[in-house]
């Protein structure tokens, strides 16, 4: 019998664990809602392009993209975004702006209790 929610990918896999395992040990549901976001199938996770960090966020925000973020359009402020995937298109505009592209794992290990942070997509 097969297990239909079972992910191939081994990081992914421990990713979504360690989430889980983070939000009990720090009372943080926003890293169980990233995880459960994550478990669905990747055709279904959020896609979020450049363009629409820069239409809804504020300067200085902390966001996770539970997928994929795209380089499409312009930003011209610093932001924090963690995604599981970034193009290095994005990833480039994000940091000439001034902000940072990081993994969700090391966004999750620097703010454990999730304060201020605003899941995108």
């Amino acid at each position: 019998m097969t297990d239909i929610n079972r992910k191939d990918n081994p990081q992914l896999a421990k990713l979504i664990s360690d989430l889980k395992a983070m939000s009990r040990e720090h009372k943080a549901p926003i890293w169980r809602a990233v995880a459960v976001k994550l478990e669905r199938p990747d055709r279904s996770w959020s896609e979020v392009n450049v363009s629409r960090i820069a239409r809804f966020a504020k300067e200085g925000e902390l966001l996770v993209v539970p997928g994929k973020l795209l380089g499409s359009g312009i930003i011209t402020f610093g932001v924090t975004v963690a995604a599981f995937r970034a193009s290095a298109q994005a990833r480039k505009k994000i940091e000439a702006a001034g902000g940072r592209a990081v993994t969700i794992r090391e966004l999750a290990s620097a703010n454990p209790s999730g304060a201020g942070i605003r899941i995108m997509g």
